[in-house]
């Protein structure tokens, strides 16, 4: 059973009216009908709960580190193959890359290519009140492409805004489009017209190790631009479920200070790239923040660099990582891999979408998928954290471990729908 997260949203707005009370979310998580387990975060998930700020009342609910800063005012409104790394020019405003620089250093070379997005007529809903209401919602980005991409969280620009402006550093304002949001995880590219804009190198998540330095650049609170806050690498695969009643998964823990406004903001390692996308803070405790790992946000980089659409591979199953408390409590015969649930342990719904990827591939409930393409799953190396490095449409073959014997499928990933 996990503590609930709240999650944390943009800022600024005048006190709310009267309302009904919020949903209260589940708190424990549950398996998706998917690969990945869990599901781009509604713009809710990010405020940071009941209270006032600078008279300003935060809108949506604190996930779990940085969310965006909403400011909301009263409204009549109702709630409504592996790849590279991205094409960008790298840092055109100096990298530290395989050195240790000092954090002066680093955020000397990369604080120009974080950004401040401010969006306008957004439409939330106060976690206090269930009020639904419009207000200007503000988060962070990153800038990775030299011609106007910027990676962010989605609930830093959902909520359908009127407009979305982009800040730098360096004082220019430039007007944004949502170039895409990713379907399995709560992450967006917003994109704006300009050409030679400074970047931030792109680290490597998965040669992270708990205990190193991790530096975060955010917009706290909506108004504390071009902060810097420093402090460790905490835990790694790290799931939380949010007041939506959803599971995010595959995270890293830091105690680097996160708060609402942060979100979509950059997490660096000691020699200067970026190694993660803050995403949420846990309400209630210090030095609990979590941010996405950028080996995750790689393929849909690379297809906005390329010019190409948002997507993400799918299955069509549902599973559990093997731990030693799934492997006990289900007398399964191996501790590493991900295990499609029988009819019995799987409770209500289906285990294997009905002509799917999985199932058009053969598998079965009951199966245990020891590796794709040769890569181990264990809980370091999920199957949702190995598949998202993958691209729709490639044909990948399967260890899959059957009534006790080992046997090899091929399946070919299908494109994630938004609602999986």
């Amino acid at each position: 059973m996990y503590d609930q997260f709240t999650p944390l949203t943009p800022q600024g707005a005048s006190a709310p009216a009267p309302a009904t009370s919020p949903t209260t979310p589940s708190t424990t998580p549950a398996p998706t009908l998917s690969v990945p387990t869990t599901a781009t975060a509604a713009a809710q998930r990010r405020s940071v709960g009941p209270g006032f700020v600078l008279s300003a009342v935060l809108a949506s609910a604190v996930l779990a580190s940085g969310g965006t800063y909403l400011a909301v005012s009263a409204a009549t409104g109702t709630a409504p193959a592996p790849v590279s790394t991205p094409v960008g020019n790298v840092a055109s405003t100096g990298s530290l890359a395989g050195s240790q620089g000092s954090v002066v250093d680093i955020v000397k070379a990369v604080s120009p290519a974080v950004v401040t997005i401010v969006a306008d007529g957004v439409t939330s809903t106060d976690p206090s009140t269930g009020q639904a209401r419009q207000g200007t919602a503000t988060g962070s980005g990153v800038i990775f492409d030299a011609s106007g991409l910027i990676l962010t969280n989605h609930h830093v620009v959902e909520g359908n805004p009127s407009t979305l402006t982009v800040n730098l550093k360096d004082g220019r304002s430039f007007a944004a489009t949502v170039y895409g949001i990713d379907t399995l995880t709560d992450l967006a590219i917003v994109k704006v017209e300009a050409t030679g804009l400074p970047t931030a190198p792109i680290g490597d998540s998965s040669t992270i190790q708990v205990g190193q330095q991790a530096i975060a650049i955010g917009s706290p609170l909506g108004e504390f631009t071009d902060s810097v806050t420093s402090g460790i690498i905490s835990a790694l695969g790290r799931s939380i479920p949010v007041d939506t009643g959803e599971v995010l998964t595959n995270l890293i823990q830091t105690d680097t200070a996160i708060n609402p406004g942060n979100s979509g903001g950059p997490l660096f390692d000691p020699s200067g790239k970026v190694i993660g996308i803050n995403t949420a803070g846990a309400g209630g405790a210090q030095g609990i923040g979590f941010a996405i790992p950028i080996d995750i946000a790689r393929p849909l980089m690379t297809q906005a660099s390329a010019g190409q659409p948002l997507a993400r591979p799918y299955l069509g199953i549902r599973f559990e990582t093997i731990d030693p408390a799934i492997q006990k409590a289900n007398s399964l015969p191996v501790a590493n891999g991900a295990w499609i649930p029988t009819a019995s342990a799987a409770g209500s719904g289906d285990v294997i979408v009905a002509g799917g990827p999985a199932a058009q591939g053969g598998l079965q409930a009951g199966d245990i998928i020891t590796a794709v393409d040769g890569t181990t799953l264990d809980t370091s190396h999920p199957l949702d954290m190995v598949t998202s490095q993958l691209a729709p449409g490639a044909s990948v073959k399967l260890d899959v471990l059957r009534d006790g014997q080992t046997t090899q499928l091929t399946v070919v990933l299908g494109t994630r729908p938004a609602a999986a």
